[in-house]
């Protein structure tokens, strides 16, 4: 029945979408998307045949997820509007490895995950539901007892142990020094660099992968970024390289995308997210001071955790909130403000952990379905409203945990507002802000507003959200009662077909 219920609500949405979107997106770009992030060991057990060693007890273990748990589950997460995924590494890894950082062999699927015809079917699984696939290929380290550090030819392609460095050569520290006990990696090395890059290649043209996310792309020298990025963007069309930056380094974003790499992955953007929306009366200027009207904003990850920080939901337990609640206003803005929402595995049942590795806690599909649905229907929104993804971004109110802000492209204007208050707040816009002779109409909660003596009044109640589009004044909304009669028809017929099973 909330299965129907939800076809239903989706239905309305369609309808209302189709008579008020204004254009249309001709032609997919990057920042159209949205990222579901999986660690595989951690998301779905679809294939018992490969639980070697397997503790779903022990956390520092492999657990049993897998890829044929990611492809059982596609429909799961292409349903609730994400349009690309993103795998922790895939690659074979010495013992305990499940979180794919440990590599013994670029060339292999770990045993534990599946095989390359799993891996090449889940690619092809999800280009049919016009889902891209993006995969984490490590290029820093490998694992302690890989078989290259006992082959005296290959002495030189590793940096030598705890290298370390001062000062001005702080970036040279980092790139050398064998983060966390592992070997790194030489990139200087012709040799080495010929390797990554080919086996990089490899990886696209045997599995028609659509990206790589590219972990700690600060301990790799920029050099090394500019021949990778070519080569690899030779191999495949609209090819996507996303840059992780290591906790606590900020950096200088434009080094990495001057050399190729399409965006990159910074924390300091994140926390300002998390301090903002763990709790309510918040004001949201930090955030939106970030955004500028460069492209590169449009691309930027915008995220609240990943497999490397806390729970963001153990930030609003902490301040004595309702995970739900801050859940929806987060990924609201994160959904309608420029930049890619790169959303974590689990958070849409506000998946709660503290540090590694209790922030990779083993997904729950039996959970309660309230935050699905409402990132099912704002992910619709953004899939079907171009001013949400490629619009400017212009702030009409911002005061007392209230936040009123206008997407504007190609003659669609967007107007979203957020009350991240503990109380209902009401916002007057003006014709200065919005065209005169318009009305708002709600796609979230078909609230309406219409002009007033030259004036708009939104009201939203605590902890509600609304995502508008401005449209021409209308009389009888023929497309919207359309909609509803085939919405009320199919209702009818459903309890006609209960009724009948019953006898």
């Amino acid at each position: 029945m909330k299965k129907i219920t939800i076809i239903l609500i989706l239905l309305l949405l369609n309808s209302s979408l189709s008579a008020h979107a204004a254009v249309e997106k001709k032609e997919r770009l990057w920042q159209d998307e949205s990222v579901y992030s999986i660690m595989i060991d951690r998301f779905n057990d679809g294939n018992r045949k490969n639980d070697i060693d397997v503790n779903a007890k022990d956390p520092l273990v492999y657990n049993g997820g897998d890829i044929q748990g990611i492809i059982d589950k596609l429909d799961y997460i292409h349903d609730m509007g994400f349009t690309a995924i993103r795998l922790s590494p895939i690659f074979d890894n010495t013992k305990n490895g499940y979180h794919g950082f440990w590599v013994k062999d670029f060339y292999k699927v770990d045993e534990h995950f599946g095989t390359m015809k799993s891996f090449q079917s889940l690619v092809k699984e999800a280009h049919k539901r016009k889902m891209r696939v993006i995969i984490d290929f490590v290029t820093n380290n490998v694992a302690a007892d890989h078989p290259w550090l006992s082959d005296s030819g290959k002495q030189d392609w590793f940096h030598a142990k705890h290298e370390t460095a001062s000062g001005d050569e702080k970036q040279k520290e980092l790139e050398q020094d064998w983060i966390d006990g592992l070997p790194d990696l030489n990139q200087d090395n012709p040799e080495v660099k010929k390797y990554l890059i080919d086996t990089a290649k490899w990886w696209i043209n045997k599995t028609d992968i659509d990206g790589m996310s590219l972990p700690e792309v600060n301990y790799v020298p920029i050099s090394f970024w500019s021949d990778f990025s070519t080569e690899l963007k030779k191999t495949k069309k609209d090819f996507f390289l996303l840059g992780v930056i290591s906790k606590n380094n900020p950096i200088d974003m434009q080094t990495y995308t001057g050399a190729g790499i399409d965006s990159v992955v910074t924390y300091q953007y994140s926390e300002k997210l998390r301090k903002t929306f763990a709790s309510t009366d918040q004001s949201f200027s930090t955030l939106y001071s970030d955004v500028d009207k460069n492209q590169q904003s449009f691309l930027r990850p915008n995220f609240l955790d990943n497999e490397y920080t806390t729970r963001f939901t153990s930030d609003i337990v902490a301040k004595k909130q309702f995970p739900g609640s801050r859940w929806k206003t987060a990924m609201l803005y994160l959904y309608t403000t420029p930049g890619i929402p790169i959303i974590y595995y689990g958070t849409e049942i506000a998946l709660n952990g503290g540090g590694i590795p209790d922030n990779r806690g083993q997904m729950s599909f039996r959970a309660e379905k309230e935050l699905i649905d409402y990132i099912t229907k704002v992910g619709e929104l953004r899939n079907q409203l171009p001013s949400l993804t490629r619009g400017t971004m212009e702030m009409l109110y911002d005061q007392n945990g209230m936040v009123v802000y206008k997407r504007v492209y190609k003659g669609e204007t967007s107007i979203i507002a957020i009350n991240n208050s503990s109380k209902s707040q009401s916002v007057t816009l003006t014709n200065d802000q919005i065209e005169d002779g318009k009305e708002l109409r709600g796609l979230l909660g078909g609230d309406k507003v219409t002009n007033n003596d030259n004036k708009y009044m939104i009201i939203l109640d605590r902890d509600n959200s609304e995502v508008y589009v401005a449209a021409e004044k209308s009389g009888i909304n023929f497309p919207l009662i359309a909609g509803l009669v085939v919405v009320y028809l199919l209702f009818f017929l459903f309890l006609m077909k209960l009724r009948k099973n019953k006898r």
